[in-house]
């Protein structure tokens, strides 16, 4: 399915009855990674998965996609479904998304579950990252795509995964160059929403993977220290729904039956 959003398409879909459960995927993902996830979910719940602006069937919005931007078509999409009440859970950028959302429509959140995400902007170093990152786009995006997949996975599960790997690389060659900087820029740009984590009246679960090459371990842990948000650490990389599967999808499961 997909709607029109300020002269934009943007595709979702809706699985199952129930509760309502919103799946955010990550930069260079899109609705498709969560396939394992809905096939559990959707048998007790409403499961709403979208695509965010520059990523799979859905449309580019502009030359930056702030997670702002993102937040807005998600609500948009939930508005027009007519749900006022859902549970959010974001992987990577998603997690970013659902976070700037909360911000901006708490009243609507029932719980958050973050999956290899943060609540902290890029630091200064990420930000020149970015840059480089978005320089390697504008060379040749189909090769930076291959690069960038693997790397996100611990070092002895590139060789395990490897057919995940190369599924995630042809999703994420659906693409574009102007999505993917778009994004990018996008996240450079993201504010420290760690407030959250005080003064939500929500709950708020965190996956912290202790091999995740794309979050710091350290930050993670500190940032919840003394706040609201309850945490899981697992052994692996930054795509923990398939490193971690099993774990994942349990702890997705125990959370939204503590939610509803």
């Amino acid at each position: 399915m997909n709607i029109l959003v300020k002269n934009t398409h943007i595709s979702f879909e809706v699985i199952g009855k129930g509760s309502a459960v919103v799946l955010l995927h990550g930069f260079l993902e899109s609705s498709l990674m969560w396939k394992d996830i809905i096939s559990i979910l959707s048998k007790k719940y409403k499961v709403i998965t979208i695509d965010l602006l520059g990523h799979g069937a859905t449309e580019n919005h502009g030359y930056i996609h702030t997670m702002n931007d993102q937040a807005e078509v998600v609500k948009t999409v939930l508005n027009h479904l007519g749900l006022r009440r859902y549970i959010l859970i974001g992987h990577s950028m998603g997690g970013y998304v659902a976070l700037a959302f909360a911000q901006s429509y708490s009243k609507n959140v029932k719980g958050i579950f973050l999956l290899n995400s943060t609540a902290l902007p890029d630091t200064k170093e990420k930000k020149i990252n970015r840059n480089r990152a978005i320089k390697a786009v504008k060379e040749n995006y189909k090769s930076f795509v291959r690069i960038a997949v693997p790397m996100l996975f611990s070092d002895k599960n590139k060789t395990i995964y490897k057919k995940e790997i190369q599924e995630g690389i042809l999703d994420a060659l659906r693409m574009n160059s102007q999505g993917i900087i778009a994004s990018l820029e996008g996240m450079k740009i993201r504010k420290n929403l760690t407030k959250l984590y005080t003064s939500s009246n929500f709950p708020i679960h965190m996956i912290i993977s202790k091999q995740d090459p794309a979050l710091d371990y350290n930050a993670l842990i500190s940032q919840t220290k003394n706040t609201k948000v309850t945490t899981s650490e697992l052994p692996d990389g930054h795509m923990s729904y398939i490193e971690n599967k099993i774990e994942v999808i349990k702890l997705i499961s125990n959370f939204l039956k503590s939610c509803y």
